[in-house]
């Protein structure tokens, strides 16, 4: 039977956090109801009644699945039996989209939420969430796949906010603007290209901020879902800023309109 390791960093490609590995302790924490499984890893072709299971299982929970040689699978446990399947436990328990909301309500200030869309590294990550805090921002929306998740790494630049910002994963962020904006939240993309300057928005009502990734900004069917796109004017000869800066220019924007006399 398989056994399961403490936090520790590895080198071996992935964020630090609790690794789970063996056949019994990984279909455990699939099925236990405690942190979240961030990613599995499985050994390319390798057939076992359990590794089927819990491939399936995976499946049915939104976890991502890798499918990998067994070289990278002894990197992520190394020396241990691992039976060639490694998971990785998330550091946080993830909120759920509505309990944003319940946390705004209980606020007595109007909703107003931050959505990344694709944003990979857990610095940016970590940085949002200190001025998520720093601002009143009620909650952080983040994609399940294709982004970072709030690592060891993120924690530590977050200083703190980690524990104080409630943070959601979805499986498809379109989607759950369209379920915020259903419920009365006005969804506004940063967006570069925009010829709108933020401060020319209304951002004082119930308000979802959204911003993309570092590379390739906000994804076509998020920015189509977006009620209005605006942009951080800039001066220099540089075209964009970094993902955690410009959206902590738009949360103060935000806070400045939502407090001015």
């Amino acid at each position: 039977m398989g056994e399961w390791v403490s936090q520790e960093k590895r080198e071996s490609g992935w964020d630090e956090g609790e690794v789970v590995y063996g056949l019994h302790p990984v279909l455990t924490a699939i099925e236990s109801s405690g942190r979240p499984i961030e990613r599995i890893c499985l050994i390319a072709g390798r057939r076992h009644s359990l590794v089927a299971r819990i491939h399936r299982l995976a499946r049915e929970k939104g976890i991502e699945v890798r499918f990998v040689p067994k070289p990278q699978i002894d990197r992520m446990a190394p020396g241990q039996n691992h039976q060639g399947v490694v998971a990785q436990i998330g550091l946080v328990r993830y909120a759920e989209p509505d309990e944003l909301l319940e946390r705004a309500a209980g606020s007595g200030r109007p909703p107003f939420l931050v959505c990344l869309d694709g944003v990979n590294d857990p610095h940016n990550l970590g940085a949002v969430l200190r001025t998520a805090d720093a601002t009143g921002v009620h909650g952080v929306i983040i994609p399940r796949h294709g982004a970072v998740a709030v690592t060891a790494a993120a924690a530590r630049v977050a200083v703190g906010a980690a524990e104080t910002v409630p943070v959601a994963r979805v499986s498809n962020l379109a989607g759950a603007l369209r379920s915020f904006k259903d419920q009365g939240l006005t969804a506004v993309g940063l967006a570069g290209a925009s010829d709108r300057p933020i401060w020319t928005a209304d951002l004082r009502g119930p308000l979802v901020l959204v911003a993309g990734g570092e590379e390739k900004g906000l994804r076509r069917l998020v920015s189509e879902t977006c009620d209005a796109l605006v942009s951080i004017p800039m001066r220099g000869r540089i075209g964009s800023l970094n993902v955690s800066v410009a959206l902590g220019i738009a949360c103060y924007e935000v806070l400045r309109q939502r407090t001015a006399p």
